[in-house]
C-alpha cells in the first residue's frame, strides 16, 4: 500500500496484516515497539500481536517520517508527541469555543 489512508473498519489489526498493508520492515516495527511508540496487544483468539487504530495511525506516520523524510527514531518520537499535543490543544480550544458559543446564546436569549 502507498501511504494513503487505510480503510479503518476493524478495531484491531494483526502485525502480519500491518506488515503486508504497509510493506513495512518488521525490524522497524519492533523498534517502534521497543521505544514504546506503539504498544501491541495480544488478541483473545490468537497469540499474534495486534495494534489498535491509534497505534496504526502512529505507525503510518512513523513510516512516512522514516522512509520519506529520513527521520530517526528519537525524531519520530518527538514529532508524534508534538502531534498529540497539538491534537489535545485543538480539543481544548474547540471545547472553549463551544462554551463561549453556548454562553453567548444564553445571554442573547436573556436580552430578548
Amino acid at each position: 500500500m502507498t501511504h494513503g489512508r487505510m480503510i479503518m473498519t476493524k478495531e484491531y489489526w494483526t502485525i502480519t496484516e500491518i506488515i503486508e498493508q504497509f510493506t513495512i520492515d518488521k525490524d522497524f516495527l519492533e523498534d517502534l515497539e521497543k521505544e514504546e511508540i506503539i504498544c501491541p496487544v495480544c488478541g483473545k483468539d490468537s497469540q499474534e500481536k495486534r495494534l489498535c487504530y491509534r497505534d496504526v495511525e502512529k505507525l503510518r506516520l512513523a513510516d512516512i517520517l522514516h522512509k520519506e523524510m529520513d527521520v530517526n527514531m528519537p525524531g519520530i518520537e518527538v514529532v508524534l508527541q508534538m502531534r498529540q499535543n497539538m491534537l489535545n490543544m485543538r480539543k481544548q480550544f474547540d471545547a472553549i469555543l463551544e462554551d463561549l458559543a453556548r454562553r453567548l446564546k444564553d445571554r442573547m436569549g436573556e436580552n430578548r
